[in-house]
């Protein structure tokens, strides 16, 4: 038996496969987009993929489990409550999956979601391990308020986190100590709060560590665990959507994607991505772009300023890089809003570089506003009466910005300020001077 985990480190995605040399077939949990990597682990087993799991629909990612289903004939298992409209086998509690000398139990464990499931994996007559989803991360567990307006079942985060608490203790924490858990996701997703770097661990370690398996009532869990969740993207309930009803194969979506020479002529409000470093876009750039640069956390950043269904222009530095992009914009199904994609070496309007001194000596002289989240703000304020305007809704409250002062935009680092100080001078730059702080808050933050 082996159980290889696959990496996903811009979403903090995992998913698994569980191989069988006795019978040389795999079953897959939670596939991400793209096959290609799961293609080459059977290969390289000399295996035969004959199921994939999908413990819920996703809401973070685009999952592939239709295409494998057509690439490999590998038969797809999820909850009856789904709705699936892909051809599925129901997979909820009391069902089983016999893998050779392995066998798959599932457990229905509602609270991220009201269709999730857990599989418990039992090896030589005892369980070795369970694959929780979105149920029970390291150090944490899911968020409850995904679903109530996406899915084909949707409930109030009061009820889903009430079912989380009796999830987590009647299903999960009654399995062996020494059970391995292999969540769908680590350090950095936003499908929980505050997740653990380590990729597994083992029912009794995290009955000492998680704090949502610690003894409470249930009203204190339930409060603990609706308080200072993470903002919901833009793109969650529509991967939920895409994922309901399986989304196409991905080379022939990458195919479609308009590639241009030479930069767009950009057509009415539709928006321009930028992907380049920062410096490079504030020395010149196309009017009205929007600087997400590319890095970790791009197709999360491009999936909360974009709507689903949005067109937009894809630009980048190079062609390597305009692939890579366009590739990540499909790991949550936004490859179909590319109008096109080019290659760009900047343009004519500018961004004027931070007048760092003067700040430093009259912050009062400036609009400083603070893109962070709302409780990053609130915990860790650095400038006193900034204004709080999360970069996931800039583009609908920049109005909010008062233009009687050159305003400064500042994030934590650096990354949501490019993005944040291109919005604010697309929408108000001939109203007021704009200025990107950048990597310079940190002298301000501690």
């Amino acid at each position: 038996m082996d159980i290889h985990q696959f990496e996903d480190k811009g979403l903090a995605h995992y998913s698994y496969a569980i191989y069988s040399e006795i019978v040389k077939e795999i079953i897959l949990i939670d596939p991400s987009r793209d096959i290609t990597p799961y293609l080459e682990y059977a290969n390289s087993m000399n295996a035969t993929i004959v199921g994939v799991i999908e413990t819920h629909p996703h809401a973070d990612f685009i999952s592939s489990h239709l295409e494998l289903h057509h690439a490999t004939g590998a038969r797809i298992y999820c909850s009856a409550l789904t709705g699936a409209s892909y051809p599925h086998t129901a997979f909820d509690e009391g069902a089983s999956l016999r893998l050779g000398n392995i066998i798959l139990k599932a457990l229905n464990t509602p609270g991220h979601s009201p269709d999730s499931i857990s599989i418990v994996l039992t090896h030589g007559g005892e369980d070795r391990a369970v694959f929780t989803g979105d149920t029970l991360f390291i150090g944490d567990c899911g968020r409850p308020d995904l679903r109530e307006n996406a899915g084909n079942i949707t409930a109030d985060r009061n009820t889903l986190a009430k079912q989380m608490y009796y999830s987590l203790r009647n299903k999960l924490l009654v399995l062996g100590d020494d059970v391995l858990v292999y969540p769908a996701h680590g350090a950095g997703t936003l499908c929980g709060k505050s997740l653990s770097d380590a990729d597994s661990s083992t029912i009794a370690a995290e009955a000492v560590s998680n704090w949502s398996l610690q003894p409470s009532t249930e009203a204190d869990f339930v409060a603990e665990l609706l308080s200072q969740q993470p903002f919901i993207p833009k793109y969650f309930p529509y991967d939920v959507a895409i994922n309901r009803e399986g989304a196409p194969d991905l080379q022939p979506a990458l195919e479609k994607v308009p590639i241009i020479s030479g930069e767009p002529v950009p057509e009415g409000n539709v928006v321009i991505i930028d992907s380049r470093p920062a410096a490079a876009f504030k020395q010149g750039h196309l009017p009205n772009a929007i600087n997400l640069q590319n890095g970790g956390k791009f197709e999360t950043w491009l999936g909360s300023i974009i709507a689903p269904g949005e067109p937009y222009y894809l630009l980048a530095a190079n062609d390597q890089e305009l692939w890579q992009l366009i590739r990540k914009a499909a790991k949550i199904g936004y490859e179909t809003n590319i109008k096109a994609a080019a290659v760009t070496n900047g343009g004519a309007v500018t961004m004027e570089s931070m007048p760092l001194a003067n700040f430093r000596e009259h912050p009062e002289q400036y609009t400083i506003v603070d893109v962070r989240m709302a409780s990053e703000s609130k915990e860790e304020p650095i400038f006193e009466n900034a204004l709080s305007i999360p970069l996931d809704q800039l583009r609908e409250r920049v109005t909010e910005i008062p233009t009687g002062k050159p305003v400064v935009v500042h994030c934590a680092g650096g990354y949501r300020s490019a993005a944040g100080s291109s919005i604010v001078a697309a929408a108000l730059k001939d109203k007021v001077k704009i200025y990107d702080l950048g990597d310079a808050v940190k002298e301000f933050a501690f």
